[in-house]
């Protein structure tokens, strides 16, 4: 029988904190504006996950377009360390539920959706 699907979710750190969030994980390399690090809660931080200030800043200014950015920050997360820290990402979701959290205001169309296809793949 097929192992089931992590649950994985993705929610704007700006949010409350649910009773049901699991295991809370900040996805942004900086810390999120405004948002005092007492007032968090986040249980991981795991910064190899997330894409690289090059990219990131890339994607920001006048030539990124987010179907590269995908292209690229899938790249990156193929680098070792990243490979590790979603690895370990995917066992943490193995064990119940898992919600990354951003400070982007549409992650829609930020890295966070890539994130949340590379935990649901094959491996997951």
């Amino acid at each position: 029988m097929p192992a089931a699907a992590p649950d994985v979710r993705v929610r704007r750190i700006y949010e409350e904190p649910a009773p049901d969030d699991g295991v809370r994980v900040l996805v942004d390399r900086l810390w999120p504006r405004g948002l005092a690090k007492t007032d968090a809660r986040i249980d991981e931080w795991p910064k190899a996950l997330t894409p690289s200030s090059e990219l990131r800043r890339w994607y920001h200014g006048p030539d990124g377009a987010y179907d590269e950015f995908c292209r690229r920050y899938e790249r990156e997360l193929a680098e070792p360390a990243a490979a590790e820290a979603l690895d370990r990402l995917r066992a943490i979701a193995a064990e119940g539920p898992v919600t990354l959290l951003t400070a982007a205001k549409d992650p829609s169309v930020s890295h966070t959706s890539v994130l949340l296809r590379a935990l649901n793949a094959s491996g997951a």
